[in-house]
């Protein structure tokens, strides 16, 4: 009996054995394996590639049912590593479409990949697009920054909703020239496109005749030798005030739309033509600081998809509301740029805005400042004297922006800054007028030089306080000396 149990128990370990070999000395008995490296795949509506990586230990095989669309180049393979490349063409309708690839083993298992493709809510501007063409474009950012010495805006001109409707002025050549002679060579061009220049604005089409008027300002500066950052200015808020989740695809939309416009138009300048994306953007944290950097990259994208001069042409990226310490704070990378070191970043000091311009009363936040810096604190009105955001303040902001920017070869542009007097005329007259003027041309002139110390481009913001435009004088002798005395 013994005898029979114990041959029954051999006979059941000589089985397992035996079964165990033969599982180790071939693969019928592995579990069945199929990865795929991402399950979503997403294209903008011009298109492009995006590889795919699958292990599997049996044969493959794709289905595509988007092939009108979509195009895969390697459909079927062995066991082991492959790569697959999806193709999408350009998406020429508003609505956006999505396929469903699978890819399915000998082993039995299937993955599926879902493809994404945005839809172009307006049509491609980018109609003409050329070869690079390096000539004139040699400068690098930095480069190109060490030539720019004074800077000025023709603010409050082309930006309002017709040229001149804020100055009563338009810009002439003869007025380019007045401010090239009196020390100037950088301008910032703040130009509105949206608001009442699109001739189509289903199709975010900008009047032609007002890209060309662009383009003859910008021409003056050019031929007179002048540098010119040409943006796209507040617009009444169509970028700025929509920084947000529920705006960013058409916000992008329209901004890809008005900088292939732009971009193509200005496209044959040199690199005396910078571009910028924006004005002040309002985010104001990490969420909204993600959304921005997608609007600098779109604007990025479509002036190097232009090609020509664009392709090498410097740009300026700028920080949630143009604030330096949000921009310390929350701007931690850059656009993706195929061309390498031509990106700056823009920022606006205005510190503290209740001395420079809070001109008509004091506000919630804050009482008007006439008195400020070291030494020009009044002793007979002693209540307007400021109390914060003085040098100190200043000059830390500027040295965030050296560490963070200019030092790693990224120029900062200080695209706005000024101070404007109240005078006897003004609704508000400081009792010690004196000291009131010399605070306003101190400013003037710390401000000025600390950015120029600390590698920052400074566009004094004038809006005809400075200068007579249509007469091309100046009417402020004293403040443009106290600008030239910080740039020297």
């Amino acid at each position: 009996m013994r005898i029979k149990q114990l041959c029954k128990i051999l006979t059941v370990l000589f089985t397992i054995v035996m079964s165990i070999m033969s599982c180790s000395s071939s693969g019928e008995g592995e579990d069945p394996t199929l990865t795929v490296s991402v399950t979503e795949v997403s294209f903008e509506p011009d298109g492009g590639t995006s590889d795919v990586s699958l292990t599997t230990n049996g044969t493959w095989t794709v289905s595509n049912p988007a092939t009108s669309w979509l195009q895969i180049n390697n459909t079927s393979g062995g066991s082991g590593t492959a790569t697959i490349t999806i193709t999408s063409g350009m998406n020429g309708s508003q609505l956006n479409r999505t396929a469903t690839i699978t890819v399915t083993s000998s082993n039995g298992q299937a993955r599926r990949i879902t493809v994404t493709q945005t839809g172009n809510l307006y049509p491609s501007y980018n109609l003409t697009p050329k070869a690079p063409d390096e000539t004139g474009m040699g400068s690098t950012a930095v480069q190109l920054a060490a030539k720019m010495h004074m800077g000025i805006n023709f603010g409050n001109t082309m930006e309002s909703p017709n040229e001149g409707d804020w100055q009563n002025s338009k810009l002439t050549e003869s007025y380019i020239k007045f401010v090239k002679q009196i020390g100037f060579n950088a301008v910032r061009l703040p130009v509105g496109w949206v608001y009442s220049h699109l001739s189509d604005p289903e199709k975010m089409k900008i009047d032609p005749a007002w890209l060309e008027r662009v383009k003859e300002v910008v021409g003056w500066c050019v031929e007179n030798d002048m540098y010119v950052v040409l943006n796209c200015h507040g617009d009444w808020g169509w970028l700025e005030d929509n920084v947000t989740p529920a705006m960013q695809e058409s916000v992008n939309a329209k901004q890809k739309a008005i900088w292939e416009q732009i971009a193509t138009t200005m496209r044959d300048f040199d690199e005396r033509l910078i571009f910028a994306g924006t004005n002040e953007p309002k985010a104001d944290n990490a969420e909204q600081m993600a959304i921005l950097d997608s609007y600098h990259q779109t604007f990025v994208k479509a002036v190097r998809a232009t090609g020509g001069k664009n392709s090498y042409r410097v740009l300026v990226v700028q920080g949630p509301r143009t604030n330096g310490e949000l921009t310390y704070n929350l701007m931690n990378t850059l656009p993706v740029d195929p061309v390498p070191n031509r990106l700056m970043v823009e920022i606006h000091n205005y510190t503290p805005a209740t001395f420079t311009i809070v001109l008509d009363g004091d506000v919630s936040w804050g009482n008007m400042v006439y008195y400020w810096g070291a030494g020009n604190h009044s002793t007979i009105e002693p209540e307007r004297n400021a109390t914060y955001g003085e040098e100190d303040e200043i000059l830390d902001e500027f040295q965030k922006m050296k560490q963070k920017f200019v030092d790693k070869g990224i120029p900062v542009v200080l695209g706005e800054y000024a101070s404007f007097r109240r005078t006897a005329s003004s609704k508000f007259v400081p009792k010690d007028l004196d000291m009131h003027n010399k605070s306003v041309e101190y400013w003037a002139t710390y401000v000025t030089k600390q950015a120029k110390a600390h590698g920052l481009l400074p566009f004094w913001w004038e809006v005809g306080a400075t200068l007579d435009r249509a007469n091309n004088v100046v009417k402020d002798q004293a403040l443009l000396d106290a600008i030239i005395a910080g740039s020297n």
